[in-house]
């Protein structure tokens, strides 16, 4: 075995239990500015499960519906990779289910029409506050666009950046994955929340909406990339229980939506765009490395906009080249290392990374591509596909080597490690740095399945 094998083998364990301390989390939150005392509920997965108030660690002590869909991803993945026992992983999905079904039924104006709670807001911590006409627009399937919520399930009373659309899809796409293609009763909470989502992707995936980062509201190409692979699956399993019309509505949407991604492309470039329509200061954003989780989230492993695609291997360089020379971390490398990835140029949130979720995105699309392209090998061109794959495989180490490299022996992962420094910043045992962690390792050892034979 290699000394990333051993790391990896380390470090596996450690991250599952990290992440599984966001999910049905335990811990009390008080946010006396805001007059509140939140005692989670079971489903609830919070961002991070270490407390924080900017002090300086930011309160990522809510369920975002972006977050929690990725780590339920992790979960899964961590339960076939035999990290954590099947019968919890599968109560907490259950619990997970019945906590977002219950959302469903939140509403905003119930707060408009009983205002006492404004009297608990510390005078300070009125201007951070929602006013009543924003607040009376949370209900209904608007709720699966607040972006996030408290972990007991209140609404969030906070300003804060919303809509977004790509919290449902990533919902629908981890339930699916969990669930699989079966049946189920038409009434059970499974089926009730997979058909809500899709619902909301069909209606809304097209939407401008702020993105993935929370702070551009634009067209973006993340919500809408999710949300085709949420109708396209979904309308597998649709057809499955008898919902032919829906399923071919959710298959001609995610068609047209597919061909019109290709408008996020950038002819000059070869690369793809992460949004549209920005205005002259805000162009820097364009290369964004939300455009390889994208791919990454929606499993795209073969056709345009899927990980085979050139343009999104790319937009994978460019981020590459960007970062490489942007950080001084990545000067110097040694053999067999990667760069360190953020966000995009000019990223000003906390140390403006580097962030372990972005390198890990770019190590898991590297092992779906290596996947992809062994699939793809014949035996008229086996070589071919077999050195593509191999080069493949070995990019995606090189950035897991990244990780490794800034990864504590304690095994913690924050949100990100310093450009400069290497040091953990921003919120400590981010639950998505830990999922991206074991899902990029999922995908790296089904690429080791892949190459088996062609070793042999």
């Amino acid at each position: 075995m290699s000394a990333l094998d051993h790391w990896i083998d380390r470090q596996l364990p450690l991250s599952a239990a990290a992440m599984l301390e966001s999910v049905s989390p335990r811990a009390v939150k008080r946010r006396p500015g805001f007059g509140q005392v939140v005692v989670p509920r079971p489903g609830a997965i919070v961002a991070s499960p270490v407390l924080g108030d900017y002090d300086p660690d930011p309160d990522y002590y809510y369920h975002w519906y972006r977050d929690s869909a990725l780590v339920l991803d992790g979960v899964r993945a961590a339960r076939d990779l035999a990290l954590i026992d099947a019968s919890l992983a599968q109560r907490r999905f259950e619990e997970f289910v019945d906590f977002n079904l219950a959302l469903q039924a939140l509403d905003g104006g119930a707060l408009v029409a009983a205002p006492q709670w404004r009297e608990r807001v510390a005078p300070d911590f009125v201007r951070y506050l929602r006013d009543d006409a924003d607040l009376g627009l949370a209900r209904g399937d608007a709720i699966a666009g607040e972006t996030r919520v408290n972990a007991d399930g209140r609404l969030d009373i906070s300003k804060w950046p919303r809509p977004q659309h790509d919290g449902p899809a990533l919902r629908g796409l981890a339930v699916l994955r969990w669930q699989g293609m079966r049946r189920m009763p038409d009434d059970a909470p499974t089926a009730r929340l997979l058909r809500a989502d899709i619902d909301y992707a069909y209606h809304h995936g097209d939407s401008p909406c702020y993105d993935m980062w929370e702070e551009q509201h634009a067209r973006h190409y993340y919500p809408k990339r999710v949300s085709v692979a949420l109708l396209k699956a979904g309308a597998d399993w649709l057809d499955l229980v008898g919902e032919s019309t829906m399923a071919r509505n959710c298959r001609a949407r995610a068609h047209d939506w597919l061909r019109a991604l290709d408008e996020f492309a950038d002819p000059s470039t070869g690369t793809v765009r992460s949004r549209l329509e920005l205005p002259p200061e805000h162009a820097a954003k364009e290369l964004d490395v939300a455009v390889i989780f994208a791919t990454v989230h929606s499993d795209a492993a073969r056709g345009v906009h899927s990980v085979a695609d050139p343009r999104l291997c790319a937009t994978l360089d460019a981020l590459e080249h960007l970062f490489a020379s942007a950080y001084p971390i990545n000067r110097d490398l040694p053999p067999g290392r990667r760069p360190a990835l953020g966000r995009y140029a000019g990223d000003r949130y906390f140390s403006g990374g580097a962030y372990y979720f972005s390198t890990l995105a770019a190590a898991e699309f590297c092992y779906l591509a290596a996947q992809a392209a062994a699939a793809r090998t014949t035996a008229s061109d086996a070589a071919r596909g077999t050195d593509a794959a191999e080069a493949l495989f070995a990019r995606g180490d090189g950035f897991l080597e990244t990780v490794r490299a800034y990864t504590p022996a304690s095994g913690a992962l924050s949100e990100q490690f310093d450009q400069s420094t290497g040091a953990q910043t921003s919120a400590k045992q981010l639950a998505w740095s830990h999922a991206a962690l074991i899902t990029a390792v999922a995908a790296r050892r089904a690429a080791l399945r892949r190459r088996a034979p062609a070793r042999d």
